[in-house]
């Protein structure tokens, strides 16, 4: 018996010496597991897979001469848990329009469950009855989601959180901060201000501050007409500190412009300034360019275009290992909040 117990000791030790290290389960090809992308951002889906050590779902998505658009997934999905990205920035019909017909064909073809990926949400400025007859677009643009076929949504930096409740689907909400915290963390920034450009933009501008260590400041605007707004007054100390401007996204740039300016006449040092989503339309560059403004960091929920590539004052950082975690979680069924904690 003593040498039977021997024996088996040291199997039991020669077991244990011999067990490999287990290896973490991203970059694993799992058959199951597929990501989709339209044309609105591929270098952000090739990062992701990347990044998540998975290839690219193979799809076919063209434009008839009249620009009906056409998908065609070329890969078995049937079964499969499938992600779906595409943010829906310039021209936001094009791209929302593929979105849904990806989704549907990817419903046709059995998917087990289909996540639609949005970077970038448009229409999510759109989501009250601000004035008569008008409609609550980000509402419709959900109901759409919902009724090509998506199961669940996950989105980045929406517009308002409320949106949320919009969707009959689950939705999870990424924010870029934890991105954009990094990098300003290592400019270390003397006497720092994080500032809100509006009163709605405050809890993000609070988070932010918080993490950073910073003071809080908050800007009184009053929005005159679609993309012009007026900087009343500043609410907060600013004289003598470094300001730094946070949004949700950039869009002409005026009201940034107008902002720096007057964080500049009421004693700001100097003037740097933040957003997820650089739509960054019509003049927007050429403000930014000729503005006080030291630097605008953006992320690349949305492709820029030549011209904001060029500029030096803007620069870029990405957001796919935070969007490649979430969508592990995601497929792993994990917690998608430890992210940001």
């Amino acid at each position: 018996m003593a040498t039977l117990a021997t024996a088996t000791e040291k199997k039991a030790q020669m077991s244990a010496d011999e067990k490999p290290e287990r290896k973490p389960q991203r970059g694993r090809v799992d058959d199951k597991f597929k990501i989709f992308c339209g044309s609105a951002n591929e270098p952000l889906c090739e990062e992701v897979c990347a990044f998540l050590g998975l290839p690219r779902g193979q799809a076919m998505v063209t434009r008839f001469s009249d620009g009906e658009a056409y998908v065609q997934v070329q890969e078995n999905v049937r079964g499969a848990d499938v992600f779906v990205m595409q943010p829906t920035c310039r021209p936001v019909d094009e791209h929302l329009m593929e979105l849904l017909l990806m989704i549907d064909a990817l419903k046709r073809a059995s998917a087990r469950r289909i996540t639609s990926v949005i970077p970038y949400f448009g229409y999510a400025r759109q989501d009250r009855k601000d004035k008569p007859r008008v409609p609550i677009s980000a509402k419709l643009v959900a109901d759409l989601l919902t009724t090509a076929g998506a199961d669940r949504a996950l989105i980045v930096d929406l517009h308002a959180p409320q949106l949320q409740g919009f969707f009959n689907i689950p939705v999870d909400h990424l924010f870029a901060s934890p991105v954009l915290v990094d990098h300003f963390k290592r400019l270390n920034l003397p006497n720092l201000t994080v500032v809100s450009p509006d009163a709605g933009g405050v809890e993000r501008a609070r988070f932010f501050a918080k993490k950073m260590d910073a003071a809080l400041a908050i800007m009184d605007k009053r929005r005159v007409e679609m993309n012009v707004a007026e900087v009343m007054h500043v609410i907060g100390e600013v004289n003598g500190r470094t300001c730094l401007v946070i949004d949700d996204l950039i869009d002409t740039a005026g009201t940034l412009v107008k902002t720096a300016s007057a964080l500049l006449e009421n004693g700001a040092i100097a003037v740097h300034a933040c957003c997820s989503h650089p739509v960054l339309s019509g003049p927007a560059v050429e403000n930014i360019a000729e503005s006080a403004i030291v630097e605008v960091v953006v992320t690349n929920t949305i492709p820029l275009t030549d011209a904001a590539v060029k500029e030096p004052k803007i620069k870029v950082l990405s957001i796919a290992g935070l969007i490649g975690r979430a969508i592990q979680s995601i497929h792993e069924e994990t917690s998608v909040s430890k992210l940001f904690l």
